[in-house]
């Protein structure tokens, strides 16, 4: 018998409850992986205090991890035993030494890249690549506005962007978050809690704002990001770690100068096989092709997801989170 990350009910961390856990035989479609490392995301935060909830409980929570496959269903002709694999997205249940899945969300991981990579960053670098590609198409004229730059997300985005050329500003809690944004790409670093970011975006473009602001922080820094942007700029909203937006009065767009407002998904973004697979490709050339390094900033053994996520949420932690198992 394997274990499992088990939450009965939401709440504190105190929920994520490691027990035994049969993840069955594969069905038609699916194929039984043993992880070897999961992601820890802001996503299982949401999940774990109900702010976005799950279909059912109890549940695995866990939506990113890598492994090797061990079992397949029926009709599986793609993947065989032995094949490494990795995933980020519905459905959840990553927090587990073995899970079963649908084959249709795997994509094979290249032999030169770790478990540890793909499952660091999977999600976050999926993520880097439909805001990046998708939400707007950011190029060596683009000036971007970008929270959390020394998050998981945003040490990615910096490398990603800068070799797309574009100008970077990003927001960071520190001194040492500061430098370590910059070490990845990021141009200029203001920190949030020493100066206002709107008056320090202003003087870095000569007040004509940004093209685009990459805002998961949410309600802290909504309002302000809005008054960051250039005319017909874009806001992208793809996160809420300080909590949720507060309803929004469509008119602040066009006071602002006829602004443009996305709340995207990565669920979205590869529902489609063929979407998935040009995500997973791009990124994987991205990482290979030494364009983006992927930060492991913190490492937990998986029965300490607990900790890990109190880690998380308090801001003590930058780069991508991984659980071993």
């Amino acid at each position: 018998m394997s274990n499992a990350i088990v939450m009965r009910t939401t709440g504190g961390p105190e929920v994520l409850v490691w027990e035994e856990f049969d993840p069955g035989r594969p069905g038609p479609g699916e194929v039984r992986i043993d992880q070897q490392a999961v992601g820890l995301n802001f996503i299982d935060v949401y999940h774990r205090t109900g702010l976005y909830p799950l279909p059912e409980l109890p549940a695995v929570p866990g939506m990113e991890g890598a492994g090797m496959v061990t079992e397949v269903g029926e009709g599986i002709e793609d993947l065989v035993p032995g094949d490494r694999v990795a995933y980020a997205g519905l459905p959840v249940g990553a927090y587990a030494e073995s899970r079963c899945i649908p084959a249709d969300r795997l994509v094979k991981v290249p032999d030169t890249v770790t478990f540890e990579e793909a499952a660091a960053m999977m999600l976050q670098g999926m993520t880097a690549r439909y805001l990046l590609k998708g939400c707007f198409h950011v190029g060596p004229t683009t000036t971007i506005l970008l929270h959390a730059a020394a998050g998981g997300v945003g040490l990615i985005m910096c490398q990603w962007a800068a070799h797309l050329g574009a100008t970077i500003i990003g927001t960071v809690g520190s001194r040492e978050k500061a430098e370590l944004a910059r070490q990845y790409g990021c141009t200029h670093t203001i920190l949030y809690n020493d100066e206002d970011f709107v008056s320090a975006v202003g003087e870095l473009t000569g007040g004509n704002g940004v093209d685009v602001v990459y805002d998961s922080v949410g309600q802290a820094t909504f309002a302000k990001s809005l008054q960051c942007l250039r005319p017909m700029g874009m806001m992208v909203t793809f996160g809420q770690s300080s909590g949720p937006i507060e309803a929004l009065d469509l008119g602040v767009l066009a006071a602002h100068g006829s602004l443009f407002l996305t709340r995207p998904s990565l669920m979205h973004y590869t529902a489609r096989r063929e979407d998935l697979v040009v995500h997973a490709e791009d990124l994987f050339e991205a990482v290979t092709g030494k364009v983006v390094s992927v930060r492991i900033g913190g490492r937990f053994k998986l029965a300490e997801a607990a900790e890990a996520h109190r880690q998380l949420e308090a801001r003590k932690t930058s780069g991508s989170l991984i659980l071993l198992v």
